[in-house]
């Protein structure tokens, strides 16, 4: 593999994501200059005319800023209805009364919308109660110490296309991909200083093929409950010596096999012969907070310690129970003997911030020299607070042996120097590649878990895939500077003279599935690497296109849905491998202790219902302006309604029922008519809001319904597939055939399938 083609797989990813930080700000531009303030507090996304009740510090050097509504400007001081809520990212600014402009000057150029973002103090939903609202604000990554809070301030709930964190996490992938070429590069390598190129980053980019494993024990597993499927995925993880794909169906306990992995990795066995410090991340906070509380709830080992594990990540995104707040760096560094002096300055921080707030000496202002001799005195306490902080951090995290954090946290000063084993990425499939090589660098080896099958990370500049499409089939593509290049034939996308045998020094067989007992073979089917058309195409995907299927091992049973939910998606969607173990199988919502019942059991017998609405004329509405606005069904709605009063009355607790539908006004139209009678218990979402999830009973509302034949989110395939795969005992479908089935073979196999398989009732309404 050459150098000058890895370079032009990273410039690729390089000018993909410099697309997508642009559409990012043309969207923001969007919300800043199309929605007024009032506009935005009707629809929950901003608190306006509140005041600072109080300014503290928090833990890891939060900024806790504390508003409320001043009864000197509301007669009411409770908020308004709003969808603030902890873990949310939110900026203070500046109340704003009107944002009326010249028509010539409603659409913010990027230059504007930057400005605006910088002149706010940006940060995290800490605590929300009917009259206070609490941001944590990091100084060491905002302009707050140029930031002076006005006397009337407004919180506006900010999309992640424009919070610091976003623009981080853009600047850490660059980072990554910039430095990944220059690893890669032998004369740049030696001219700055960078981590070495490993075997990992070599096999990864195709300079080299994946080591045979020498592995001959057997692997004696800590949790005896585990299916053969899962066994075999731990032994594939264990024996592969640079990179592990661990393929993870719904319901096929991904997170259980990873917990064993990570328990085998970090004890003394005949597998491994030393203990391994290990970082484990994910693509979301949820997914890193989810292995987390597995290992929390590990029991006390019959030797040795119990294992010791430190989560990185804001504490107010991390789950809110106690132990995973103590296994934060932040809470282990309060309890740390050092901590003392820390403490001190803390004090003395608080003090001064509480006077520049106008909270002390009478509540009166400082103005003036005397305001900005205050902020440089904040500053230097910050300064030695931050640099007692981060010496504590490090003598905390050297005695850990397992750090959980996001992909781009890890990238965070709280592990840079740090260096692991092994980097495990769960959620892998819903994270772009160019994050994965933010940890990537701390490691030797690498085990990726997720489900290609299910939703890719969302992107919004999709435009470049079809631009991309278009200049590969014609030999060129453009590089950062939006010029030209020619790519070499034999390096093209489209071209089929990639896919050929390479075999490494040690030769070897062709690679087969492991066994109980097999080796990874040294031979694959190796494409080739190529650049990616678009972002979404993740970094698991990827390797699996380069050298074949026998990189990833999958998980094969599965232990949510019903054998007859679980039908489909099988036989579609994993090639039938999907297996429903007999624990589930046969599951019902009858089943339930809560359940009544009644005349018509059908509703509890049966796993599969089909509302057809064909020929009702149940036509869908466009919410919004255009063909941009999204849309909503009002009859679905209402067939949608009736069923879960329905479901209800037969004993289903609302908390056991999930609403899925692509789009969000109808969300918003479903919330409207069933949030009054069911309370925030009965969830009502997209469906990719519920990835990852699992109800005992899920309703799909489809939406589309027209003369034209167009079914939008629909074409794609993974998007029903995790909607489908959320439900346990019972599965009901609202939608109309003759629009939908001419989306794709897979829509039109799919009901099809339904018609065969469903309960399928007659729609309407009279």
């Amino acid at each position: 593999m050459s150098t000058e083609r890895v370079s032009t797989f990273i410039d690729r990813h390089l000018f993909l994501l410099s697309q997508e930080r642009d559409s990012e700000v043309e969207k923001t531009s969007l919300v800043f200059s199309k929605c007024g303030p009032k506009l935005l507090e009707q629809k929950g996304l901003a608190l306006n005319g509140l005041g600072i009740a109080s300014i503290g510090v928090g833990l890891g050097n939060k900024t806790l800023v504390e508003l409320e509504r001043p009864a000197a400007y509301h007669a009411i001081t409770v908020f308004p209805p709003h969808t603030f809520r902890p873990g949310d990212l939110a900026s203070i600014e500046e109340n704003v009364v009107s944002t009326s402009r010249s028509k010539k000057s409603t659409k913010l150029t990027n230059a504007s919308v930057r400005d605006k973002v910088k002149s706010a103090a940006e940060g995290v939903v800490y605590k929300v109660s009917d009259s206070r609202i609490i941001i944590a604000i990091d100084p060491s990554r905002s302009d707050l110490g140029d930031f002076e809070f006005p006397e009337r301030c407004r919180v506006l709930k900010l999309a992640n296309n424009i919070t610091y964190d976003r623009k981080v996490l853009a600047v850490m992938m660059e980072s990554a991909l910039k430095q990944l070429k220059i690893i890669v590069s032998p004369s740049q390598s030696e001219a700055v200083e960078a981590p070495k190129r490993s075997r990992l980053i070599e096999v990864l980019l195709g300079m080299a093929m994946p080591s045979r494993s020498n592995i001959t024990h057997d692997v004696s597993f800590f949790d005896v409950s585990l299916n053969d499927s899962q066994k075999t995925a731990v032994r594939f993880a264990l024996e592969s010596v640079e990179v592990a794909c661990i393929h993870g169906p719904p319901g096929t306990g991904k997170t259980h096999a990873l917990i064993e992995i990570i328990r085998q990795l970090t004890s003394n066995t005949p597998v491994n012969p030393r203990p391994l410090r290990l970082l484990v991340c994910g693509a979301s906070n949820l997914s890193v907070d989810n292995i987390l509380e597995r290992l929390l709830a590990l029991p006390a080992p019959s030797q040795g310690t119990r294992l010791v594990v430190t989560r990185i990540g804001h504490p107010a995104r991390v789950i809110q129970h106690e132990g995973a707040l103590n296994s934060t760096l932040e809470a282990q560094a309060e309890r740390s003997d050092e901590a003392a002096l820390a403490r001190d300055v803390k004090a003395e921080l608080e003090t001064a911030l509480g006077v520049l707030s106008g909270k002390r000496k009478g509540g009166k202002m400082l103005r003036g020299s005397e305001r900005k001799r205050m902020w440089e005195e904040v500053r230097t306490l910050r300064k030695e607070y931050r640099q007692r902080e981060r010496d504590i951090g490090k003598s905390v995290l050297q005695e850990s042996q397992v750090v959980l954090a996001t992909c781009h946290s890890s990238g965070g000063y709280q592990l840079r120097a740090q260096e692991f084993d092994v980097v495990i990425i769960d959620e892998a499939t819903q994270a772009l590649e160019a994050v994965c090589w933010i940890p990537i660098f701390k490691a030797k080896k690498l085990i990726l878990a997720g489900d290609p099958k299910q939703l890719p990370p969302t992107i919004h500049s999709l435009l470049a895939s079809k631009s991309f499409a278009t200049t590969s089939s014609t030999g060129s593509h453009k590089n950062l500077s939006g010029t030209t290049n020619p790519v070499p034939q034999h390096e093209r996308i489209d071209s089929d003279d990639d896919e050929r045998d390479c075999i490494d020094t040690d030769g070897g067989s062709a690679l087969e599935a492991p066994g109980p007992t097999s080796k990874i073979a040294s031979r694959f089917r190796y494409r080739g690497l190529t650049p990616p058309r678009t972002l979404e195409l993740t970094m698991f995907e990827r390797l699996e296109k380069m050298y074949g299927p026998g990189i990833k091992c999958m998980l094969t049973v599965q232990y949510r849905m019903h054998a007859k939910i679980a039908e489909f998606p099988s036989k579609v969607m994993y090639d039938s491998k999907l297996i429903t173990h007999s624990s589930v199988a046969t599951h019902l919502l009858r089943h339930f202790p809560n359940i009544i019942t009644t005349s018509d059991d059908d509703i509890l017998e049966t796993p599969v219902v089909f509302f057809d609405t064909a020929g009702c004329e149940y036509f869908e509405k466009l919410d919004g302006d255009g063909d941009e606005g999204s849309r909503c069904n009002e009859n679905e709605a209402t067939v949608v309604h009736n069923w879960v009063a329905s479901l209800v009355a037969a004993g289903v607790n609302p908390s056991q029922i999930g609403i899925l539908t692509p789009y969000q006004a109808q969300v918003a139209l479903l919330s409207s008519r069933l949030r009054l009678l069911y309370g925030p218990e009965l969830e009502i979402g997209t469906v990719d809001g519920m990835q990852g999830r699992e109800k005992e009973a899920v309703i799909i509302s489809l939406v589309r319904s027209n003369d034209k034949r167009e079914v939008g989110f629909l074409k794609d395939e993974r998007r029903l597939n995790v909607a489908m795969t959320r439900a346990r005992r019972h599965l009901c479908i609202v939608g109309d055939s003759s629009t939908v089935q001419h989306g794709s073979k897979y829509l039109k196999d799919w009901l099809a399938w339904l018609e065969d398989n469903a309960d399928v009732r007659y729609a309407g309404l009279d």
